[in-house]
C-alpha cells in the first residue's frame, strides 16, 4: 500500500508548495512594509493603491515631452494618477479601439497627421460615437454644431456627420493641419483643439511664448495635453496598468455594404426593410442619420451602410 500512497502524498505536497509560491508572488511587498492586497482580521481584503511611475521619456507626435522639468513631470503625474484607476472606462475604450482605431489611423495617415492624434479622440470621447457634452459637442471628435460646417461636415435635423467616423476624422485632420501651420508644433495644435486657435494665440501673444509647455492656460487646457499623454501611455502599456484584455476580445470593425442614395427617402424603416435589414441596424451602421427620413437635394448623394 505504501508504494501507492506516497506518489499521492508527494503530488499534494508539491501542489501546496506551488500555491504558496504563487501567493507569495501575488502578494509581493511593494515597499518592504505593505502589500498590494492584505487580509483584515475579519477576512476582508484590504487594497493599497500606488501612484503609477512616470516614464523617463515620452513624446507626442515625435515631439519630446520635457519631463526633466518639475512642473511638466508633476502635471503628467496628476493625469496618470487620475486616469490609471479608471479601469472600467479604459477597458471599454480598449475594446472600442479594436473597432475605431483602424478607421481613425487610416484617415490620419491619409491626411498626413501623426498617429498620436488618435489619443486626442480618446481624450475627447473615449471613442464613444454617441458622446454628447453639456455644451452640445458631439460624437468622436466633439465638434460643436456651429464649428462642424467650417470643416465640411453636414449638420442639420436629418444629417449630422459629426457621428460619421470617417468624415469627422477628416474634419479633425483639417483642423490639426491648419493649427500646425499656424503654431509650428503638433503639441500646440493638439492644445488648441481644446481652447481654439484664437485662445491659444491670445495666450501665446500675451505671454510671449509659443511652446505649450512654457505657457499657462485655464485649467482645462492646462491639463489637456497631459491627459492625452497619460492616455497614450496607459493604453499602450495596458498590462502594466492591469488592463487585461484577451486577444480577439476587442470589438471588431463593422463589415458593411453600401447603397448609394440619390433620391429622398420618406421612411427610413421602409427603406431598411427593402434592403434586407431593419431600422435598428440602419441606425447602428449609420449613426449620422438623425431623423426618420432623409431629404436628398438635386445633385446630392449619400452612401448608406448595411450589414454585410
Amino acid at each position: 500500500m505504501r508504494s501507492k500512497i506516497d506518489p499521492v502524498v508527494y503530488f499534494f505536497a508539491g501542489a501546496a508548495l506551488c500555491a504558496l509560491v504563487i501567493m507569495g508572488v501575488a502578494l509581493k511587498k511593494i515597499d518592504g512594509r505593505s502589500t498590494a492586497v492584505e487580509v483584515a482580521s475579519d477576512g476582508r481584503p484590504e487594497y493599497r493603491w500606488y501612484a503609477p511611475v512616470v516614464p523617463s521619456k515620452l513624446d507626442f507626435a515625435g515631439e519630446a515631452v520635457p519631463l526633466d522639468r518639475p512642473d511638466v513631470h508633476e502635471k503628467l503625474d496628476r493625469e496618470l494618477i487620475t486616469n490609471a484607476y479608471l479601469h472600467g472606462t479604459q477597458l471599454y475604450t480598449l475594446k472600442l479601439a479594436g473597432r475605431y482605431f483602424p478607421i481613425i489611423e487610416e484617415r490620419l495617415k491619409a491626411n498626413g497627421v501623426p498617429e498620436d492624434f488618435k489619443y486626442v479622440c480618446v481624450a475627447e470621447s473615449s471613442l464613444q460615437q454617441n458622446a454628447l457634452s453639456g455644451v452640445g459637442a458631439a460624437s468622436f471628435w466633439q465638434f460643436m454644431k456651429d464649428t462642424g460646417p467650417r470643416y465640411n461636415l453636414e449638420i442639420n435635423d436629418e444629417v449630422d456627420e459629426r457621428f460619421y467616423a470617417v468624415k469627422a476624422t477628416d474634419a479633425a485632420c483639417q483642423y490639426f493641419k491648419d493649427a500646425y501651420s499656424k503654431f509650428g508644433t503638433w503639441t500646440a495644435a493638439a492644445a488648441s483643439y481644446n481652447c481654439g486657435q484664437a485662445g491659444f494665440s491670445k495666450q501665446a501673444d500675451f505671454q510671449q511664448e509659443k511652446n505649450y509647455y512654457d505657457l499657462i492656460f485655464p485649467d482645462e487646457t492646462n491639463r489637456y495635453v497631459y491627459r492625452i499623454l497619460a492616455l497614450k501611455y496607459i493604453l499602450t502599456h495596458r498590462t502594466q496598468f492591469g488592463l487585461m484584455i484577451e486577444s480577439g476580445d476587442e470589438y471588431q470593425p463593422l463589415k458593411s455594404r453600401t447603397v448609394e442614395v440619390t433620391q429622398t427617402i420618406d421612411d427610413l424603416t421602409v427603406f431598411a426593410k427593402a434592403n434586407g435589414s431593419s431600422y435598428k441596424m440602419l441606425k447602428i451602421y449609420n449613426p449620422w442619420l438623425r431623423a426618420h427620413k432623409l431629404t436628398v437635394k438635386p445633385g446630392k448623394k449619400y452612401e448608406i451602410a448595411f450589414p454585410l
